[in-house]
């Protein structure tokens, strides 16, 4: 519950807003504002409830930031993604994050003083040093430039031997930008061999299918990586990785997320580089989800999940440390964000009762998406502040197929689950996150995404008519929305960032952008475009409204929003509120 005494979480009453009232959080993940035209899924698909937002109640709906430096990114070129969206969104303040974190220990050299670097160092005179992760400048997962930089380091500080197994994006990039990459990569290795360096590309496959899954989703996709970055065993095996990648993307239906695992080998076709005993490994992406599985297999002794088949003894750190509660990895080159005294904390303090989903300990709203209003949500956070004012309900995903064929996803079942925590009356706040515009949206299949959209807007419904029928003589209610009406309550929806409101690469005059065949170029990766954010429900009081001397409001500022609408003002040291209450 922190540190601090229980006097000093308490917050003030606000003057204006009355306490008590049920409030309805939703976050519908990837659900950015932006012009309407045909690449538009959000535009495209039927979203009436979404659409009244904007139009019956102007003064209740606006825009706010959701990328760059609003939600603690180095510029404004970033993009924003969900760890750092739902960070902004439950710690009300700006704190520096990953990406951010790892330029400034790269630029200062602080990286190779830490005790991480130093760990990983002990294997530098007999033993190599294995880079894994994903070979992209999207920003979201690691980026090239920092690769680039760690590895000129390393080489300064005496790695004699060092191996790349990288991941091909296609998600946050462009799918395609891959061969690219790949010879950037080959070219650096290059100048390193040069240097007296024995630097090589080991190994390397799609981030989708290859080592990159997250919330132990499918162990199987760790077990691709972990036979060809450990054991050196792979169904594809070539003598350079540029050829890989090309001849691999040469297949129907191939794409850089989705590459087969493969190996390089040497003239006689032996693996080039396998991990050994005395061994470092680090994983060079900066975010946690998509690391944390391969984490506990390199590092977990009694690991379960698949046969690893050799387990050798390395020396290993993440870039970051991926799950602070869990102390993993327990090494790791870059110290994360110190985020504390979150909202959720102060709001448990003060006798908030608080539900959102979970899995396997973390909260989440659907197993693809569990830490979002939990574990981020909380200041990277696992478990509950109070447990007797918290309750976490798992939603299990759909295993083996991908988003784009089941683009409803669990929605229904996510508002459902909401839907039946608010009529409950135990809870005062009930948090959900959305995660169809995103996580369709990233497979770059455009009707889907129409249909993903459409769901999700189905989804919010489910959840206003429970808000708006205390007003009116109703049936049981089948949305969230539906629910707060029952009760009389209060319900915010917002986004974590865009994704699905554009889905072509453009040009700088905005146009759609076409590749070199004249082929559309689809874009997969997340925006940087702003996100709504709606408040209302019969709860609200009247003469609430947003303010206009916000203007450059974030996500950030949310926190504070929210805490007025359960009655308090918000600590002096968060983002401002988006809210004031005019007399009428």
């Amino acid at each position: 519950m922190g540190s601090k005494g229980q006097n000093a979480w308490k917050l003030a009453d606000h003057p204006k807003l009355p306490k008590g009232k049920t409030i309805a959080m939703v976050v519908l993940d990837g659900w950015g504002e932006a012009r309407p035209d045909e690449y538009n899924c959000i535009h495209v698909a039927d979203t009436p409830t979404m659409d009244s937002f904007k139009t019956t109640a102007p003064e209740k709906w606006r825009l706010i930031k959701a990328h760059g430096s609003a939600v603690g990114l180095p510029s404004e070129d970033d993009m924003g993604n969900s760890e750092v969206g739902h960070n902004a969104l439950g710690a009300g303040r700006i704190f520096a994050q990953g990406a951010k974190l790892v330029d400034s220990a790269l630029a200062s050299g602080k990286i190779y003083g830490g005790e991480g670097f130093k760990y990983i160092k002990q294997s530098f005179d007999n033993g190599t040093l294995h880079l894994i992760g994903l070979l992209s400048d999207g920003g979201v997962h690691s980026r090239l430039d920092q690769l680039q930089l760690l590895l000129k380091g390393a080489a300064e500080q005496g790695a004699k031997r060092i191996r790349v197994h990288f991941l091909t994006d296609g998600r946050d990039v462009l799918d395609g930008s891959s061969v690219g990459f790949v010879e950037t990569l080959e070219k650096d290795m290059s100048n390193l061999r040069e240097k007296g360096v024995d630097a090589q590309i080991a190994s390397g496959g799609g981030r989708m299918y290859v080592t990159m899954d997250r919330y132990e989703n499918d162990w199987n996709v760790v077990k691709r990586g972990w036979d060809a970055q450990v054991l050196g065993e792979a169904p594809y095996k070539f003598r350079s990785a540029v050829e890989a990648v090309k001849k691999l993307r040469e297949e129907p239906k191939a794409n850089d997320q989705y590459l087969p695992p493969f190996v390089i080998v040497d003239e006689s076709g032996n693996p080039v580089g396998p991990i050994k005993d005395g061994d470092a490994v680090v994983t060079f992406n900066f975010r946690a989800d998509r690391m944390t599985m391969l984490a506990k297999a390199l590092e977990y002794a009694d690991f379960d999940k698949f046969d690893r088949v050799r387990v050798p003894k390395i020396y290993y750190a993440g870039m970051l440390q991926y799950d602070g509660e869990l102390k993993l990895p327990s090494q790791y080159l870059v110290s994360p964000p110190e985020i504390e005294r979150t909202s959720g904390e102060y709001l448990v303090h003060n006798g908030v009762r608080t539900f959102a989903c979970r899995t396997l300990g973390y909260l989440r709203s659907e197993t693809v998406k569990f830490g979002h209003v939990t574990f981020f949500w909380n200041g990277n956070r696992s478990g509950c502040f109070n447990e007797k004012m918290e309750e976490y309900v798992e939603i299990p995903s759909d295993v083996g197929i991908t988003f784009n064929v089941q683009p409803k996803m669990k929605a229904l079942e996510i508002a459902e689950k909401a839907r039946d925590a608010i009529l409950s009356g135990k809870f005062d706040q009930i948090r959900v996150n959305l995660p169809n515009g995103d996580m369709v949206g990233h497979t770059g299949d455009i009707e889907a995404t129409v249909v993903a959209c459409k769901v999700a807007d189905e989804a919010v419904k489910v959840l206003r008519f429970a808000v708006d029928c205390g007003r009116v003589a109703c049936v049981f209610p089948r949305t969230i929305i539906d629910a707060i009406e029952q009760v009389g309550g209060i319900y915010v929806i917002t986004a974590d960032h865009g994704n699905a409101e554009d889905m072509v690469k453009r040009d700088k005059s905005g146009e759609p952008q076409l590749d070199k065949s004249g082929k559309l170029q689809i874009l997969t990766s997340h925006t940087l475009k702003p996100v709504p954010i709606a408040i209302g429900g019969p709860g609200l009081k009247a003469g609430t409204r947003f303010r206009n001397d916000v203007p450059t409001g974030g996500l950030a500022n949310v926190a504070a929003t929210v805490m007025n609408l359960h009655g308090f003002i918000a600590p002096d040291d968060y983002e401002p509120t988006l809210i004031e209450v005019v007399d009428n």
